[in-house]
């Protein structure tokens, strides 16, 4: 009897040799100091890398030197490749060449590595942004008895800005523009005098690591990559991430424009720099967040983990080429256990040489969660509120759940959409009367709960896992999204004389007032980007140098634009301060009544109106404080909304915010379109 068996034949994939090198990487692992050490009178330099088959050390007196002392590095069994000089070289100028397998190791045009343990690298501000690490001694530094800020997450009012942005612009009144010196200077308008003024209680700062300054020139093909996107050939967000330990030399640099051609970076004034700017946001009790990019590294540019062990550093596929789910050409492999160690390192030392309190990953769904729970506990060892947020979206991913389930924040994008909508011109949401995806009355509510999973479609744990913006560094800003939506500005419009545009007509500050009002009464975390309190907008300059197509429009990815179209003119505050004062009014209320942060999920009661689904009411008990908050998100009909009995003292209406009594109401009140109020419980005068 013979037995027959039609199952398709099942081959095991046979790996090639790259591939089971690649894997083999995992073994690899050192606990040595890596970088540049210096002790006593010798300097030891360790660079982990367990693919190449040599490594020299570099050492320049001076970065622009063509002259350099060559050391062969010696390699041990873990691929740390070693070498002790006896010699105290700091303050000079180091790199490594790296060799690979079928490489001529004669051949000594390599580009010069720097160091991925690095504390201050200068840079020559051109393509390929070449770089010198610099041998540092840390020095005692005065705190001044400051440290961490350390605070509950639901008090928390981030302010995102971008340090040169803050006071390059003359309307700043800084010496030291654009500078982390000028961030912080006292008797100026802006930067830090400005950010307490409005009453944020923490700041986090767009990338101030080492980065790729420069993109490569424009409509030209290098290394299999083209610039056909960027004009400018200017990264300045700073999500290029260079050196994982070194503040960002530019923002030590006093320039009114972006030199090319030059090194940047040699005094290594930028680690001293930095403190100073650390310490002054902590003497006025407000917390520092950095902005960090540990998914991807510097596309634009040789010298950097790519040429030290391309196999080791980053995920491949299965012909040894770069994975970009970070759409920015090369993902990190943090699931690589040096890798791991490079990025849970870098982050602590953060917190220990510079006092940071907290972090905003980039794009953190490309990090691995052992990467995320091992740095989560080491971080809480040294700060146990250490600030921990994800933009829990990117490469394929969204989750977070999986953030709040390990007890970290995330940027709450449904709050956003919901809110405001997903784009000005066919997906406007909740403040110009429409419902945008999924959102809903329910929906609404559930926003003003924290977003929580106990409610249909929710994402946290934890109201303070919720992240509540309007407006980030990306896209529109509020303000000219509402400008578009609005439908009084053509998004295609020349813009030429910016100043006047930029005044606010009566309904675009209405809408502004309104999303305002519903963000900084929402239970969580809040986050408000720089200028939106006086509705800003990125207008790219009509007379701006480069070929950009769009020159003279609103600008909705302003990522490499050093100019004025992001950075912060403080006169359109001055024109819009009915909006600044107005947010600065919510940001009081919010800060004196902790209904606002605090209450319990059984102490907020929802209303629905009779008459209008956009018609919202609850009402809110913290204590011995009662509130009512009523929204009328209708375009064009005023509604009236019954009180609970009493009588409420009116604290917002849609002229003015703040902690002041407005006026009384019992009874009843009647709201006109596109405006909220709130409203507290006036104690029994008897």
């Amino acid at each position: 009897m013979f037995v027959i068996d039609n199952q398709p034949e099942v081959k095991e994939k046979k790996l090639s040799e790259f591939q089971k090198r690649y894997q083999e990487l995992d073994r690899y692992y050192s606990d040595k100091e890596l970088g540049s050490i210096v002790k006593d009178t010798s300097t030891t330099f360790r660079l982990f890398a367990p693919s190449p088959i040599q490594v020299r050390l570099c050492v320049f007196d001076k970065p622009e030197d063509s002259f350099c002392r060559e050391y062969f590095m010696e390699r041990d069994d873990d691929g740390v490749w070693e070498i002790q000089i006896d010699e105290d070289l700091t303050g000079k100028f180091y790199g490594y060449k790296v060799y690979h397998e079928g490489e001529d190791v004669s051949n000594p045009n390599k580009p010069i590595c720097a160091d991925p343990y690095s504390k201050a690298v200068a840079t020559f501000t051109t393509y390929q942004n070449p770089r010198r690490s610099i041998v540092i001694k840390q020095k005692d530094f005065d705190w001044e008895g400051t440290s961490y800020v350390r605070r509950d997450w639901r008090d928390l009012i981030i302010y995102e800005c971008h340090v040169r942005d803050m006071t390059i612009h003359k309307t700043s009144g800084a010496i030291n523009p654009g500078t982390y010196k000028g961030m912080i200077e006292p008797g100026i308008k802006g930067g830090l005098n400005y950010i307490k003024s409005l009453g944020a209680n923490a700041v986090e700062l767009l990338p101030v690591h080492e980065y790729g300054y420069c993109e490569l020139p424009y409509g030209t093909i290098k290394n299999g990559v083209i610039n056909n996107i960027n004009p400018y050939e200017r990264n300045h967000w700073g999500y290029m991430t260079a050196a994982y330990f070194a503040p960002a030399a530019y923002y030590s640099e006093k320039t009114p424009s972006f030199r090319w051609n030059r090194w940047i970076g040699k005094s290594g004034r930028q680690i001293e720099d930095f403190k100073e700017m650390v310490k002054a946001f902590h003497k006025e009790n407000i917390a520092v967040i950095l902005d960090v990019v540990y998914n991807h590294f510097s596309e634009y540019e040789l010298g950097n983990l790519k040429q030290i062990d391309k196999e080791y550093y980053f995920r491949l596929d299965e012909n040894g080429n770069f994975e970009s789910k970070s759409w920015c050409g090369n993902d990190l492999k943090t699931e690589r256990p040096m890798v791991r160690r490079l990025i849970i390192e870098s982050l602590l030392y953060w917190m220990k040489e510079y006092h940071i309190d907290g972090f905003r990953f980039d794009i953190a769904t490309l990090i691995d969660w052992e990467t995320i729970e091992r740095f989560t506990d080491e971080a809480r060892k040294i700060n146990p509120d250490v600030i921990l947020i994800a933009e829990p979206w990117g490469g394929g991913g969204y989750n977070p759940g999986g953030f709040s389930d390990r007890s970290w924040a995330a940027w709450n994008d449904q709050i956003r959409n919901g809110i405001k909508g997903e784009n000005p011109f066919n997906g406007k949401g909740w403040i110009f009367g429409k419902w945008y995806g999924n959102n809903s009355p329910k929906r609404i509510k559930s926003y003003v709960n924290g977003t929580l999973r106990r409610d249909e479609y929710g994402i946290y744990n934890k109201k303070e896992h919720s992240v509540n913006y309007l407006e980030s560094h990306d896209n529109y800003t509020l303000g000219d999204f509402i400008r578009i939506a609005s439908g009084e500005v053509d998004a295609h419009k020349i813009i030429k004389k910016v100043d006047e545009f930029v005044k606010l007509s009566p309904r675009q500050l209405k809408l502004n007032k309104l999303a305002a009002l519903f963000l900084l009464t929402s239970q969580g975390m809040i986050m408000i980007h720089e200028g939106q309190e006086f509705a800003r907008s990125k207008v790219i300059p009509y007379n701006v140098k480069a070929p950009d197509p769009r020159k003279g429009t609103m600008d909705n990815d302003s990522y490499n634009k050093d100019n004025k179209t992001n950075y912060i003119n403080y006169s359109h505050a001055d024109i819009n301060k009915d909006l600044v004062d107005y947010y600065k009014g919510l940001i009081k209320l919010r800060n004196k009544y902790e209904a606002f942060r605090k209450a319990n999920y059984s102490d907020i009661a929802f209303f629905d109106h009779v008459k209008s689904e956009f018609g919202l009411a609850y009402l809110l008990k913290y204590g011995e404080d009662h509130f009512t908050v009523l929204f009328n998100a209708e375009q064009e009909e005023s509604l009236e909304f019954p009180l609970p009995p009493g009588n409420w003292e009116i604290l917002v209406n849609d002229r003015r915010a703040g902690v002041e009594k407005l006026g009384e109401a019992s009874d009843k009140i009647i709201l006109p379109p596109v405006s909220g109020c709130v409203l507290r419980m006036i104690k029994d005068r008897s």
